[in-house]
């Protein structure tokens, strides 16, 4: 006789047993063929579907406890849903097995194939993790290393001082200046080659003549050793268009691709880096009065060649005597006592208020022309920029204090008016007339 065992079976009937007395396990499996004989017609007759393998051998587990007995009947099924559901449920019929009432409630029918599916697939992630872990990369990996291994071949020396650089610093309007090779490799690495390096804060005679005829940014380290090689770029008479820092306490040659675009993009105008950041640096706050080591200025000896701990610090000292002597130079040129005979008449003052109160919260500036039309609204920090490309600019609001250096930026942009919520600067410092927001009718 054919049988089917729970393995090949594609459902299992899970029934409860409970018997008012104690039996063995062929009275139960007599009850259970006795008592469904004819029930359900000859194709769905236990003996028959048993013997044609279609249900396999019925298992019974009977446990004997104070005079009763209580057990499971486990039988598997080949037969579709529809007809093992029938069959599950004609074992509820059962009223005595022997000569004891019995009460009999199938539990649960279970699919097979469902436990199978789930081992399947818990097989195939680990299979497939294996796959992954111990055998080559895909196609997209091997691109990328040898595309990455083309970059890093890519750097060429460049001009006189035979500076490491990218091979598109010519064809670019726009060359990144960074501080050494290494940092040149790393941005090479990310397809930017219009990138060339400085070796440190000193300025060859080929950066000199790029800054020329093109557009320089700077882009050097998250530190305060960053700021001083921008000022000494500055002093050397590199001219300079934008400033990229790295994030805080990172280095250019160790950022990641996204923290390289995400800098790029956050770029600073040079006017900004000198009313913000350099008026700072020049006012002594150097690492040394600060306690700071020498290792947390972001100079490590293996990035910039013969240069050792004394030649730092004398640089540093001179950097910031010449500095301040060149500010102080500035500051008597620029603000020697002037004539302001730019007077505002009750619409002017009155379109500035309403254009002062528009900007409270911005961080922002409105740009006028004469007839107080706006010609564009920008952040301050990109104020410098925004004037330099305008050729006319009557006035300019901005959402801050006017101080002396605001006041030259309005100078070199040929304004009438500076406006800001608060004004620093004295009658005669400047040709400009410079107005608070409590001058405002």
């Amino acid at each position: 006789m054919a049988k089917i065992s729970p393995v090949s079976a594609k459902y299992i009937i899970h029934t409860n047993i409970q018997i008012e007395g104690v039996v063995d396990k062929p009275d139960v499996i007599g009850a259970i063929f006795g008592q469904t004989e004819g029930l359900l017609g000859n194709e769905l007759e236990l003996r028959e579907l048993q013997r044609g393998g279609r249900i396999g051998r019925i298992e019974v587990n009977l446990e004997a406890r104070g005079g009763k007995s209580s057990g499971m009947i486990i039988i598997p099924s080949s037969l579709d849903k529809a007809e093992t559901a029938i069959i599950a449920a004609s074992l509820e019929t059962i009223q005595r097995i022997g000569p004891c009432n019995s009460k009999v409630r199938v539990e649960k029918i279970e699919d097979v194939r469902v436990s199978k599916r789930s081992f399947v697939l818990e097989r195939a992630k680990e299979l497939l993790r294996e796959l992954t872990s111990g055998v080559l990369p895909d196609s997209q990996e091997l691109t990328d290393q040898v595309a990455q291994s083309v970059r890093m071949m890519e750097a060429v020396e460049y001009g006189a001082d035979r500076l490491a650089a990218g091979p598109g610093i010519d064809e670019a309007e726009e060359v990144i200046l960074v501080e050494g090779r290494a940092d040149v490799l790393n941005l090479l690495k990310y397809g930017i080659k219009n990138v060339i390096a400085t070796n440190g804060t000193s300025a060859p005679v080929t950066i000199k003549g790029l800054s020329a005829k093109k557009d320089i940014v700077v882009f050097v380290d998250g530190d305060r050793g960053g700021d001083l090689i921008i000022r000494g770029l500055l002093d050397a008479g590199v001219e300079i268009d934008f400033v990229v820092k790295a994030p805080d306490g990172k280095e250019v040659e160790e950022i990641a691709k996204k923290e390289i675009h995400k800098a790029l993009r956050g770029r600073m105008a040079i006017e900004q880096f000198k009313m913000e950041v350099l008026p700072g640096i020049i006012n002594g706050e150097s690492m040394r009065d600060n306690g700071l080591k020498e290792r947390d200025t972001g100079f490590r000896d293996n990035r910039v060649e013969n240069r050792d701990n004394r030649d730092f610090r004398d640089r540093e000292d001179r950097f910031r005597r010449t500095d301040r002597e060149r500010f102080e130079r500035v500051e008597r040129a620029q603000f020697a006592p002037r004539i302001q005979a730019n007077v505002a008449n009750k619409t002017e003052t009155g379109k500035f208020k309403e254009l002062l109160d528009d900007l409270v919260g911005t961080k922002g500036a409105y740009i006028l022309d004469e007839k107080l039309n706006i010609l564009g609204k920008v952040p301050i920090s990109e104020l410098y920029s925004a004037v330099k490309g305008l050729p006319s600019s009557y006035a300019i609001v901005v959402d801050g204090i006017v101080d002396r250096t605001t006041a030259l930026l309005g100078e070199r942009a040929n304004v009438k008016f500076m406006v800001g919520t608060i004004s620093r600067v004295r009658p005669g410092e400047t040709r400009i007339r410079v107005m608070g927001k409590d001058e405002l009718v």
